[in-house]
């Protein structure tokens, strides 16, 4: 069995062109990753528009609602004060999040919006799920 002599290998030239011959593998490699990367032209945007928002939102309540005991039927207006909004790293190819729009109000008109009871769950319900003041948040009888 041959052993490994250190001092014959670094006199060899052999073994100095190996390692030149990886490092310029890998600077390679590394510019090439560098042209391939994530391209902010071909992004598939996923994000919502204010309307597609406003309207998953309002559905989302609205099912939400109709699930506490007294609503009733209920439809729900939300008013939006922004768009969404998407934040980028400086060199605008990769996003970093995306803020949601801010909730300005919340109309609830429920058949039994006019029971004071309704009206407390209906309140907490909207507040929470929304994260918004009661001072935001009206609630009414639909008309019969």
């Amino acid at each position: 069995m041959k052993s490994l002599d250190f001092k014959n290998m670094f006199k060899d030239g052999k073994f100095k062109n190996i390692v030149i011959i990886m490092g310029i593998v890998g600077i390679g490699l590394i510019f090439i990753s560098t042209l391939s990367a994530f391209n902010p032209s071909e992004q598939n945007d996923t994000s919502y528009s204010v309307t597609e928002y406003k309207e998953d939102m309002q559905s989302s309540v609205e099912n939400l609602l109709s699930q506490v005991d007294g609503v009733g039927n209920v439809t729900v207006l939300l008013t939006i004060e922004n768009s969404v909004e998407c934040v980028y790293l400086e060199n605008n190819s990769t996003k970093t999040k995306e803020i949601e729009p801010i909730i300005r109000g919340v109309v609830v008109a429920c058949d039994g919006g006019d029971d004071p009871i309704v009206i407390e769950r209906v309140l907490n319900v909207v507040t929470k799920a929304l994260n918004i003041s009661s001072a935001k948040v009206c609630i009414t009888k639909l008309q019969e």
